[in-house]
């Protein structure tokens, strides 16, 4: 049933605002849920009054929630979901906001409604589905603003710990550590070549002692990120080939004559030295 088929619904809402908005307050107040470190009495009854006056106005339309004529009453439980959650607040603290509600309005409905029972029943199962939906609205919000939130900090993590180095003029390091899947490779890719681009070096290597295994993914993933590095004219060398990792990339077959590899960064970049011409020696200090 839409409130709109339920003017008993509005009628009540329009006919006990300022009640309603005082014990729907102190409800919330009272709930386990409510947290007064994150929101004061006074922000939550502003949110309070704004709803009600926007649900008393949507629900005299004849239109469901999902309607055009509720988008403001959803539009204004987006806003609050997506304050609560980046405050801290649970999605169950979230959907308090409305669910909350309906003990102040099923007690105002059974008042006006006491000697209409097919009213009250009707009043009653309209407004247990209108807020029932609008509360799991908020939850689905809620949801969606922390996913977000983690998409986001994942995606600030991958970037950490991706970076590239500059050792010297023309040499790269780009030291990985943690399992080395797709999306990661890409970042790895886009990060590498855009530092070959702003830095026009010569040589990158791709340090591999922090990551645990290498399998045969693992593998076509470096030999992707070297082949896509000599498109833009640098070399590559991988470092960090552990026996344990070498008898695997043997068993697996993986072909990796075509890439210089070493078994530590140390002797990749003394390599590295003598392609661009450059050595290391030892001197001895003055006193």
């Amino acid at each position: 049933m839409n409130t709109s088929q339920c003017p008993h619904l509005s009628d009540t809402l329009q006919k006990h605002q300022s009640d309603l908005l005082d014990e729907w307050v102190s409800a919330q107040k009272a709930a386990p849920t409510y947290r007064p470190d994150l929101i004061k009495e006074g922000e939550l009854r502003d949110q309070c009054r704004e709803f009600l006056r926007l649900l008393t106005r949507a629900s005299r339309s004849d239109q469901d929630v999902a309607g055009p004529e509720w988008q403001e009453v959803r539009d204004l439980l987006a806003s609050i979901s997506r304050s609560r959650s980046q405050s801290g607040f649970s999605p169950s603290a979230t959907a308090t906001f409305i669910f909350s509600f309906k003990e102040p309005l099923f007690a105002r409905l059974r008042k006006d409604l006491a000697a209409d029972s097919q009213g009250l029943a009707d009043a009653t199962w309209a407004a247990t589905t209108t807020l029932d939906t609008l509360g799991l609205y908020t939850t689905e919000v809620h949801q969606q603003i922390r996913e977000e939130v983690i998409d986001r900090q994942q995606r600030d993590m991958l970037e950490l710990s991706t970076p590239v180095v500059k050792l010297w003029d023309g040499i790269l390091a780009l030291p990985l550590i943690g399992t080395l899947d797709s999306a990661r490779t890409q970042t790895v890719m886009e990060n590498l070549l855009q530092r070959i681009v702003d830095t026009g070096c010569e040589i990158a290597i791709l340090d591999i002692t922090g990551v645990p295994t290498v399998d045969t993914l693992t593998a076509q993933h470096l030999l992707k990120t070297v082949a896509a590095a000599r498109l833009m004219g640098a070399d590559c060398i991988i470092s960090g080939i552990r026996p344990q990792i070498a008898q695997t990339i043997v068993h697996l077959g993986v072909d990796l004559s075509a890439v210089s590899t070493k078994a530590t960064l140390a002797d990749a970049f003394a390599l590295a030295l003598r392609r661009i011409g450059l050595g290391v020696a030892r001197t001895t200090a003055g006193r």
